[in-house]
């Protein structure tokens, strides 16, 4: 299993330009609350308790989060917590409109994502390796944590390997 350092400068070679990361900071975000907003509905009855389809889906990601490192794991699991409260409101709405919300974010996001690809000149990660689905949102989080002066380390990691970002 590649670590998080490899997996997230795979993942940084397609995405050195600043707007491209940018447009990334609205349009994962946007898909993952769609994607959360709309399994939210599906549930599986395991009596006693009764689980979403979202929850089993965020707990297998933030596992292999947690897998790649601690730290960063138990942040995502902040994160998609925080958007599942955020999600309810929109899973009670009646079916119309929670499609309707849940399919325009989700339209929305990959609109932003193909924008930045656009300005970046290159396909999506996920084009050439399929985990690019699931490291994207790691990625928004770990850059917006380099911003902010945190993973110094990782930052200079992604730069020896990836290549430093554009403008």
């Amino acid at each position: 299993m590649k670590t998080l350092k490899q997996q997230l400068s795979n993942y940084a070679l397609y995405h050195r330009s600043k707007r491209n990361i940018y447009t990334h900071f609205i349009g994962i975000p946007l898909i993952v609350f769609a994607i959360i907003c709309l399994l939210q509905r599906a549930t599986i009855m395991l009596e006693p308790v009764t689980l979403t389809v979202a929850s089993i889906v965020i707990a297998i990601t933030c596992l292999y989060y947690l897998m790649l490192s601690v730290s960063m794991g138990l942040i995502m699991a902040v994160c998609f917590a925080l958007l599942s409260i955020i999600a309810q409101p929109v899973v009670v709405l009646s079916t119309s409109m929670w499609l309707a919300v849940s399919v325009g974010c989700f339209v929305v996001g990959w609109l932003f994502q193909f924008m930045g690809h656009y300005y970046e000149g290159k396909k999506p990660a996920f084009v050439d390796d399929i985990i690019g689905l699931v490291i994207g949102p790691l990625f928004v989080v770990v850059e917006a944590l380099i911003i902010l002066g945190f993973y110094k380390d990782v930052a200079d990691y992604i730069e020896q390997h990836a290549g430093p970002h554009k403008a």
